[in-house]
């Protein structure tokens, strides 16, 4: 799955989409594609990502608590 950062639009592609899921993750795991290749995996926060379309993440993949704000 891919999603994109925020600032950059670059594209990453996530590595481990349970983490991505889990509102209780704040960070995720996954390649960066920019330029020739994919790079080596690291840790992007879920706060600076959205979706490559610029929509933001779905607040239940974001905020454990999602279902007590009114």
């Amino acid at each position: 799955m891919f999603v994109a950062e925020k600032a950059t639009g670059h594209l990453i592609e996530v590595l481990d989409t349970q983490a991505l899921f889990d509102p209780h993750s704040q960070q995720v795991r996954g390649s960066l594609h920019y330029g020739e290749e994919a790079q080596d995996p690291e840790l992007f926060k879920k706060s600076e990502l959205a979706f490559p379309s610029g929509e933001a993440l779905p607040v239940c993949w974001t905020d454990p608590d999602y279902r007590r704000h009114s």
